[in-house]
This record gives structure tokens, sequence and C-alpha cells, in this order.
């Protein structure tokens, strides 16, 4: 028998969800995952290829394959192909549009710029 927790979930996730908030809500999810978190630090140092996202995360191809679908389901991640590679990035900018844009929809106050003193 499903536990209070998930039939709840189950229903939160029937009921009619406002498109703005659902992608905050794939994004969010994308990002759920310490695999995926260990992809996305890979990229941040630089494009890499599936196989080497492989060696970083000591997945099987088909894992890390579908780790990055949901990247790239969620706007995080690039793709291209280039004969039997495929090469992944991260979008340029995409924390700082997806923080702009949860800001807003969140009804959040803009962030004073902050100032850089010299010494």
């Amino acid at each position: 028998m499903p536990s209070p927790a998930h039939i709840r979930s189950t229903v939160a996730a029937i009921v009619d969800q406002p498109d703005d908030l659902r992608e905050l809500r794939v994004f969010h999810k994308a990002l759920a995952d310490v695999n995926r978190l260990r992809i996305v630090r890979k990229l941040a140092e630089g494009p890499a290829t599936v196989g080497e996202l492989i060696d970083t995360v000591g997945l099987s191809q088909p894992l890390v394959s579908w780790h990055v679908s949901r990247l790239k389901a969620a706007g995080v991640v690039e793709t291209r192909r280039t004969g039997r590679e495929v090469f992944c990035q991260l979008r340029p900018n995409v924390f700082d549009e997806v923080a702009e844009r949860q800001r807003i929809l969140l009804g959040m106050p803009a962030q004073p710029a902050q100032r850089v003193e010299a010494h």
C-alpha cells in the first residue's frame, strides 16, 4: 500500500501546474541527482565527450547518456554529434538566466548590485 506521502506527491503531480512553475521544477529536478551534478561540475570545466563523462562519473554509457538527456531537456546542457562522438557543454549563462527567471516567477525583489571595493 502506498504511503500517505507518496499519495500526496502523486496528487500534487496530477493537479494542473502553471507552466512557468513547471519549467522551474524541471530545472531543479534535473539538478536533484548527484550524478547529474557531477556531470555539470565536469562540464563547468569545459565541453566534454560522453566518453569523458563516463570516466568522470563511473557509470555506463547508457546511464550517462540518459542523465545528459535529462540535463538537455531541462535546458542545462547542449549536445552536438561529430561522427560517433557526442560532445556536451553547459548552455552559456544558463544558471544566471534561471536565477533571474526564478526571481521573477517567485516574486522576489531584485538583488542590489554588489560593489567591488579596491584594496
